[in-house]
C-alpha cells in the first residue's frame, strides 16, 4: 500500500478547499454557465447606467438550457414597470430579473437598490429548478447585485417596494 506523506495530505486538503470557494454550487457548475462577451459588457452598461436612474429599470435574463448561455431574453426590453415585468414572466420557468429601484427611505434619503430577482415558479420542473439553482451565486456576482430577493409568483413584485425599504 502506497504511503501518503502528511505534508502530501495537508496539500491535497488545502487545493480541494480552495476549489470549493467558487461562486457556483459546485466547480464543474461554474464552467457550465457562460456568458458571451455582448452579455458581460450589456450587463456592466446596464449596471453603471441605472445608477442615476429616476425611474426602475429592469432586464430579464434566461438560460438556454441547450448551451447553458446565460443571456438577456429575446426582446431585450428594458422595463420601467413592475406590472410591465410580471407581465412577461413565464409562468412555469425561472428567470433572473436585474433591477434597479429608486426609492425613499422612511429617512427621506433616495436610495437605488440594484438587485437580482430570482423568479422560480412553484409550478417549475425539477431540471430547470437546477439548472437556475447551479447559476444563481454566478449571475449574482457577474451582474455585481447588492442582493438577491426570490420570487415564486408574480405576485410577488407588487411587495418589492417594501422588501427594497420603501417609506
Amino acid at each position: 500500500m502506497p504511503r501518503i506523506d502528511v505534508k502530501d495530505k495537508a496539500a491535497s486538503r488545502s487545493s480541494s478547499h480552495r476549489k470549493h470557494q467558487h461562486h457556483c454550487a459546485t466547480p464543474e457548475l461554474c464552467r457550465l454557465y457562460t456568458f458571451s462577451q455582448e452579455s458581460k459588457d450589456h450587463l456592466r452598461k446596464f449596471r453603471l447606467g441605472t445608477s442615476r436612474a429616476s425611474d426602475p429599470q429592469a432586464v430579464i435574463y434566461m438560460i438556454d438550457k441547450q448551451t447553458l448561455e446565460i443571456k438577456q431574453d429575446e426582446d431585450k426590453t428594458v422595463y420601467t414597470r413592475l406590472e410591465d415585468i410580471g407581465d412577461d414572466l413565464p409562468d412555469h420557468s425561472p428567470r433572473f430579473v436585474l433591477l434597479s429601484y429608486p426609492l425613499t427611505l422612511p429617512s427621506g434619503r433616495l436610495s437605488v437598490p440594484y438587485v437580482l430577482l430570482y423568479y422560480l415558479p412553484v409550478t417549475c420542473n425539477a431540471e430547470l429548478r437546477m439548472v437556475y439553482a447551479g447559476a444563481k451565486e454566478l449571475m449574482r456576482n457577474t451582474a455585481e447585485v447588492g442582493k438577491v430577493i426570490e420570487i415564486d409568483s408574480v405576485d410577488d413584485l407588487e411587495d418589492l417596494p417594501s422588501k427594497l425599504g420603501a417609506a
